[in-house]
């Protein structure tokens, strides 16, 4: 069993202030993020579950994913949520050198200012996969202006020893408001993503919580 809280620890938080958490609001608001993908199906399916409560939410996507699958990357956008960089091809900080690190970064980067097909280069978002960067490495990525999405609510959908019922209850139970949650819109994740996901949405909207795409 995985020792990796469900719930970021405040003192782990508090360690890291450079990057972001968790993102404080005078409302109700929670914020749902879908990482690795596009993948085929299950991110149209995830974009479909979230349209039907009116759902905006966050998604770190892998540049090679990207690349095969553009008119999947172009349905997140047209459903008006955010995007954030999630390197070219999924790799660990800790076991890359920083200026193959970055250079991966920015591979991923100029593919999704590219198929956007506007002029908008306000795309500032990155999450390191696995939540494995080097302190080097963070803080060039900030230089250059990004902000580093990590996490409050890890929900563990990609872990197959974790129970659809266990994925449920790690979000119901610890989710508060300002939360920022991690689901994955990937094949592995995607038994549990399709049990919880849509019973998140319900209960979080019977308690008047809005969901919300990160920017700044």
């Amino acid at each position: 069993m995985t020792l990796t809280p469900i719930k970021t620890p405040l003192v782990v938080k508090k360690m890291f202030p450079n990057y972001i958490w968790d993102i404080a609001s005078a409302n109700k608001t929670i914020y749902l993020t879908f990482d690795d993908g596009p993948t085929p199906d299950i991110t149209n399916w995830t974009l479909n579950t979230l349209n039907k409560f009116n759902a905006k939410a966050t998604f770190f996507c892998i540049g090679n994913n990207i690349e095969k699958h553009p008119v999947i990357f172009q349905n997140i956008l047209e459903e008006g949520h955010s995007i954030g960089n999630h390197t070219h091809n999924h790799i660990k900080g800790w076991k890359t050198k920083t200026e193959a690190y970055l250079s991966n970064i920015s591979k991923a980067q100029k593919i999704i200012h590219s198929k956007k097909n506007d002029s908008d280069n306000t795309i500032n978002l990155f999450r390191p996969p696995y939540g494995k960067i080097t302190t080097k490495q963070g803080n060039s990525l900030i230089n250059k202006g990004y902000k580093i999405i990590m996490w409050d609510i890890l929900s563990f959908d990609w872990d197959n020893k974790v129970s659809k019922e266990t994925c449920l209850n790690n979000v119901i139970k610890k989710t508060t408001n300002g939360s920022i949650i991690v689901f994955h819109d990937s094949v592995k994740a995607s038994k549990n993503l399709q049990y919880v996901l849509p019973k998140v949405l319900e209960h979080f909207s019977h308690l008047n919580y809005k969901f919300s795409a990160i920017t700044f």
